[in-house]
């Protein structure tokens, strides 16, 4: 046993300095005064959008320092009131009408490309539905971009939940790469799986979109967004993600069902594969849940795994201004990502995968 407890204090510890090292050096987008000349397109995708249609428009068009832009909308055969709702903005936005989804893609990586095909801008900036971009995000976003000279970005938003299953798992997806990716190392592109995205808030200069074929590249991948960001380093192109959350929130799901459907529809396919999926379910287990259980058995010296475990999840959550639920609940939270990823899998073999109607796989 006491040969078990050096071993999560080893890894435990390994993911302590990771943090403490991110939390330090990762790349912050702040409110900026910035003023960009060149064309910008908000791109957005929505399909049966109805409760997010009004906000997400009416931010995106309340954007600031962007001196020739517009907001390009798909209504992606939504069943809702999305369609009637979008035509309220007509005269200050573009409304596409998509396209009957094409043999061998998935729905969102089609609607970004034919949103992609729309437009001629210089900045292609995709946003989901449900994300909120404050007045200055986008200026602010792409003034970073072009410091740095990168030629991709993932602008991370402050991730919103509601219910106690979202405050759980929601801060889980900016501690995961926090806590396992050395980020200013990954942006060098030297090794590609170190690549991190997001899809929620992603923007691209269309000259590299454009080079690596844009969605067409990752036409059938689930994770679209990830593949796409990994691409684009394959082909030489910089960038990676960068905290947003002073400037952009994202409310990701409106119910625990929803949660439940959007994580399953993607876990299967988050960790490379079988192998890598049995791999991350045990590690989780070993770091975040078989610590405090040995604790509670009597084994004093497991607290230090524990705690080192529950400090990363505080860092965490104060850099990206998520829930600090976690810094004693992450067993559980630990618990219930390993039954999505369960679940994500038995509906996977079973043919099951669906999102927003669609069948995903």
């Amino acid at each position: 046993m006491n040969l078990l407890i050096a071993v999560l204090c080893g890894l435990t510890a390994l993911s302590l300095l990771l943090s403490i090292l991110n939390f330090f050096t990762v790349r912050r987008i702040s409110r900026s005064m910035a003023v960009i000349p060149e064309r910008v397109a908000i791109l957005i995708p929505m399909r049966n959008e109805e409760s997010n249609v009004d906000g997400v428009i009416n931010s995106a068009l309340a954007s600031t320092g962007l001196t020739d832009f517009e907001v390009i909308a798909l209504d992606d055969s939504s069943a809702d009131q999305t369609s009637e709702l979008l035509k309220r903005f007509r005269e200050k936005i573009r409304v596409l009408r998509g396209q009957e989804l094409a043999p061998g893609w998935l729905g969102k990586p089609f609607a970004c490309y034919q949103l992609s095909k729309a437009s001629v801008a210089d900045y292609l900036v995709f946003i989901d539905a449900d994300v909120r971009l404050s007045p200055s995000a986008v200026s602010s976003a792409i003034a970073f971009m072009k410091k740095h000279q990168w030629d991709f970005l993932s602008p991370y938003p402050k991730q919103l939940g509601q219910t106690f299953l979202m405050k759980l798992i929601q801060p889980l997806l900016q501690w995961s790469w926090l806590t396992s990716v050395p980020l200013r190392f990954a942006e060098r592109g030297l090794v590609n799986s170190m690549i991190v995205a997001n899809g929620q808030f992603f923007i691209l200069r269309r000259e590299a979109y454009e080079a690596v074929k844009g969605h067409e590249a990752v036409k059938s991948e689930v994770l679209e967004d990830l593949s796409l960001a990994r691409v684009l380093s394959a082909h030489g192109f910089r960038g990676s993600v960068a905290d947003a959350s002073s400037i952009v929130t994202c409310a990701m799901y409106e119910t625990d069902k929803q949660l439940i459907a959007g994580y399953t529809k993607s876990l299967w396919k988050a960790f490379g594969g079988p192998v890598g999926t049995v791999f991350t379910m045990a590690l989780l287990l070993l770091t975040q849940v078989v610590p405090i259980t040995l604790f509670l058995l009597g084994y004093t010296a497991a607290l230090l795994p524990f705690l080192a475990v529950a400090i990363t999840h505080s860092l965490a959550s104060y850099r990206t201004r998520a829930s600090f639920i976690n810094i004693l609940a992450h067993p559980l939270a630990a618990i219930a990502l390993i039954a999505l990823i369960c679940e994500s899998w038995r509906r996977k073999s079973r043919g099951q995968l669906e999102w927003r109607g669609r069948r995903v796989s």
